[in-house]
């Protein structure tokens, strides 16, 4: 009972901890870890003590395969370079790096548990460092970069610290090192490869949303202990299944079951991923509690403890910018910007990995118990000292955040792409359709490629067609369910039946376009768009001066009919002014049609986007 209630207030404390630091807007992380710690000096919480076991079999798996089946095959492979670097070549710098600096300050540490405490605090949290970076803001190369690096860096650091535990009982051959990581690395992706083909062909029999996330749930575990059960790396085996069916998810899965595992996926991840930070705080009483007892000097300590946590800071640092040149830029050909390098070089916190890690140690070790506040001392100094500088570094160094106008460009042209395609699908079934259906069908996507232009707005004066629809569309749901609510009260209609038209309710009100609506209000503050896609049209018109707000521009066919237009577009062939498509005449469109004239630029205040008609690309 009393293990029970633990964990029910650990849950409880963990939500309350977020909440509060979305409230002040300070990092999770940061926060529950404090709790934690201050925790541990209230009587009645109990002495938490992390086991391996518990940390790399029951958290490591579901916390890399939820970052795995989120994570861009495309992009990994695009940054496959920098990434390798710092997952691989970064780990075992800083391994053999702290390890010199831990044996030269006490030489009474052996040298393979030197390089054993090195393998413990090289690799950065998978966590931590990618939370923050979506939280500031940073660009979404960095984010990706950081990502990769975390699902595979514990592999390499596992494997080394495996390796300097073995050396410190029974020795080892170079020649066995070279063959375990060959056997880790090739071994674990090929046995995730394995499973990707297992639960690929299961999921192409099974439609039923539950038993496709149960299968998801028991995925990353069978991954992981059949490759250990090999003795190969558990980490990559899980990582390459979990890339691998995140990106064939859009084939192999139904609609239902991808929607149905995202949240379960989410779900469980903001659990774990929080409860971890507060775990680790919970460490921190009974290992100072512990190191008090060395016989070593406080000097001698502090010293060991301080410099691990600048040696783990500064090798990272130095490796990403002796490295830079090796990694590829945004951009073919183009290398990173120094600033850039430096915030991936900085965004190097560690986290539980690290701390279960530690306990694989031998527990006969001499100075075990000094290992033990290494290993806490680089997580909470790294997670400190970099988490809480890294925003403050990144405005600084006016590092830009992912541009909202880019992503709303880029999704508009692309559900414009795909309406296309649907359309000429559509048309095949046209002389089946006595009934119009198929014109309802194209009302219906023109609405949606509507609602995402509209996103795009500056205008403040009137409401879209596609929110005053969202509008009228949610006040109608909600009066059709207090009308239900009303009949299920009477008991007169099935319970089943009741649950069956609200489900087709809160399904529709999910599908209002009204998920870009927090977009539109940072759009509506920038001024500033790329050339993503580019054409030899969008190539051939560039844009022209961006309209000012003192500039009064109008669409004279709808003034001619007394209409009103939602936002306005120019000719850049002509220069003539004209209404969007979400307008009732569409006369952009009409002109193009009329004049065959390609491009047109957004003629809203502080917008320069444009538009190609004959592609269907923005720029």
């Amino acid at each position: 009972m009393e293990i029970a209630f633990f964990l029910v207030a650990l849950v409880v404390v963990v939500l309350a901890g977020t909440a509060l630091a979305d409230r002040l807007d300070v990092p999770a992380p940061l926060l529950l870890i404090a709790v934690g710690v201050a925790g541990t000096f209230v009587p009645t919480v109990p002495e938490v003590h992390l086991s391996p076991e518990f940390v790399l079999l029951g958290l490591l798996p579901p916390l890399l395969y939820a970052a795995a089946i989120q994570t861009s095959l495309v992009e990994f492979n695009v940054n496959r370079r920098a990434i390798l670097l710092l997952s691989v070549g970064l780990v075992l710098f800083t391994t053999f790096g702290v390890g010199v600096f831990v044996h030269w300050v006490v030489p009474s540490i052996s040298w393979p548990i030197a390089i054993a405490i090195g393998a413990v605090v090289a690799p950065p949290d998978a966590v931590s460092a990618t939370a923050i970076g979506r939280r500031i803001g940073l660009p979404r190369r960095i984010v990706t970069i950081l990502e990769g690096e975390s699902l595979l860096n514990d592999a390499t650091a596992l494997v080394s610290l495996r390796t300097a535990i073995a050396a410190a009982s029974v020795g080892v051959h170079v020649l066995d090192v070279g063959l375990d990581f060959a056997w880790a690395s090739l071994g674990g992706a090929l046995l995730g490869f394995l499973v990707y083909l297992v639960v690929s062909m299961l999921r192409r029999l099974v439609t039923d949303p539950l038993m496709d996330t149960a299968i998801s749930l028991v995925t990353p575990f069978a991954a992981y202990l059949l490759a250990e059960e090999l003795k190969s790396s558990g980490v990559i085996a899980v990582v390459v299944a979990g890339l691998l069916l995140g990106h064939r998810a859009p084939v192999i899965q139904t609609a239902q079951s991808r929607i149905a595992e995202r949240i379960n996926w989410r779900t469980l991840a903001f659990l774990l991923e929080n409860t971890v930070f507060i775990l680790i705080g919970l460490q921190a009483r009974w290992i100072l509690e512990g190191v008090a007892e060395s016989e070593l000097s406080t000097a001698r300590i502090v010293v060991v403890c301080v410099g691990a946590v600048l040696a783990t800071m500064t090798l990272r640092l130095v490796w990403v910018f002796g490295a830079r040149y090796l990694m590829v830029g945004p951009e073919p050909g183009e290398r990173p910007p120094w600033s850039h390098t430096f915030l991936v070089g900085w965004a190097g916190m560690r986290g539980v990995v690290t701390l279960a890690a530690v306990f694989v140690i031998p527990e006969d070790t001499q100075h075990r118990e000094l290992l033990l506040l290494i290993a806490f001392s680089v997580v909470a100094g790294t997670l400190f000292i970099q988490g809480l500088s890294l925003p403050v570094l990144a405005r600084l160094l006016q590092v830009p955040s992912p541009d909202p106008l880019d992503d709303a460009l880029a999704r508009a042209a692309l559900m414009q792409q795909a309406a296309k395609a649907g359309f000429a699908e559509l048309a095949k079934f046209e002389a089946d359709d006595p009934h119009g259906v198929c014109d309802v069908i194209r009302q219906r996507v023109d609405q949606r490629n509507f609602a995402a232009w509209e996103q795009l707005s500056t205008t403040s004066g009137q409401e879209s067609p596609s929110d005053l629809y969202a509008r009228a569309r949610l006040a109608m749901i909600n009066a059709e369910r207090a009308k239900v609510l009303e009949v299920r009260s009477s008991g007169m209609v099935p319970s089943e039946v009741i649950r069956d038209v609200l489900n087709v309710l809160d399904i529709e009100e999910s599908m209002l376009d009204t998920a870009v609506a927090e977009d539109a209000v940072a759009v509506r503050d920038l001024r500033r768009t790329t050339t993503s896609n580019s054409c030899e049209h969008l190539q051939a018109y560039p844009g022209v001066p961006v309209v000012s707000s003192e500039e009064v521009l109008w669409c004279q066919p709808c003034l001619d009919a007394g209409d009103h237009w939602v936002s306005l577009r120019r000719c850049l062939e002509c220069g003539n002014v004209a209404c969007c498509d979400s307008s009732p005449h569409q006369h952009a469109t009409e002109h193009f049609h009329d004049s065959t004239h390609p491009v047109v630029q957004s003629a809203q205040p502080g917008e320069d986007w444009r538009w190609c008609y004959v592609h269907h690309r923005t720029g």
